[in-house]
């Protein structure tokens, strides 16, 4: 690449986020984006419930456009319609209106690792770790409550760890560590230590460090307080050898945690040398169609640029 093309690319990246933001590819009318496998993923029709929650949302925004509360439930709400794309429009106006918001870009780089804009997505976590610094971390309420309704993620810690999924989707190893590291140091409960830990365990396996994937493990335990994050917990247990496979994989494949723990299972069988499972394993998530878990858009990762 020429130097003068890296420049260009990272001013792209690091640029103030509101200079590129409303620019999106072009996909086929009712579409949401394009696979990295090369699909055309749409989103079928939200349930009645989401689009009157939306609807409140909408109307409460609306009615208060200067309430940057208001905004990020109005894109959340968004969100949990499958809309992504539109839901990256609300947080691209929010970020001109609260430019020191850290949550407008939060939830927007978010919306863009679900629509496969990694680059953008990390962009925007980048920036937003920037906008957090030397700030308090706060609670992020849930827009779906667990059985307990005790939000268990904070706004510093979904930057971290969303910052290290989206260098994680890039196999860029050593920023995805840095990020999940930083967001490991930042948890506040056991939820948050177990996903965190999952990922750094992946990344140093990936990295060819297994002795350092065993060593990150010691922060997981079976009698762990975990609420939310089962599946993750579940994984580390099994890595640590006190699952079995069986036992980890179940009879929910087709769903957001199982694809999480399909594709764990996936990755653990490629780096035990076990690579066509691994890519049978990958190709079963994938054809499930349920694409906007984070499990089924490193499937499509590993499956198009696993190195």
């Amino acid at each position: 690449m020429k130097v003068a093309h890296k420049i260009l690319l990272v001013t792209f990246l690091f640029a103030t986020p509101s200079a590129w933001s409303h620019v999106l590819p072009d996909v086929p009318e009712g579409a949401q984006a394009i696979a990295l496998t090369g699909e055309v993923l749409s989103v079928p029709a939200a349930g009645q419930g989401a689009l009157d929650r939306l609807a409140i949302a909408k109307s409460d925004y609306l009615a208060n456009p200067d309430d940057a509360d208001k905004l990020v439930w109005y894109g959340r709400r968004t969100a949990y319609t499958g809309d992504y794309r539109g839901t990256i429009e609300i947080f691209s106006e929010g970020i001109e209106k609260f430019p020191d918001d850290a949550r407008m870009v939060r939830h927007r780089g978010h919306r863009y690792i679900s629509i496969r804009e990694f680059d953008r997505a990390i962009a925007d976590f980048e920036h937003a770790t920037t906008l957090i610094e030397g700030k308090e971390n706060e609670i992020e309420p849930d827009g779906l409550p667990n059985a307990l309704n005790i939000p268990i993620s904070s706004l510093h810690g979904n930057i971290w760890y969303h910052l290290g999924l989206a260098y994680y989707l890039k196999q860029d190893w050593d920023n995805a560590y840095r990020a999940f590291e930083t967001g490991f140091n930042a948890a506040r409960n056991d939820d948050n230590r177990v996903s965190t830990t999952h990922w750094m365990y992946m990344i140093l396996q990936r990295k060819g460090d297994p002795a350092a994937a065993e060593k990150v493990l010691d922060a997981v335990s079976a009698d762990m307080n975990v609420i939310e994050n089962m599946s993750y917990h579940n994984l580390c247990l099994f890595y640590k050898g006190e699952l079995t496979l069986a036992e980890l994989i179940g009879d929910n494949e087709d769903t957001p945690a199982g694809s999480a723990v399909m594709y764990g299972a996936a990755n653990w069988h490629y780096y035990t040398g076990k690579e066509d499972m691994a890519e049978q394993m990958l190709r079963s998530i994938i054809a499930t169609g349920s694409w906007a878990p984070f499990g089924y858009i490193a499937a499509e990762a590993d499956l198009t640029m696993t190195k």
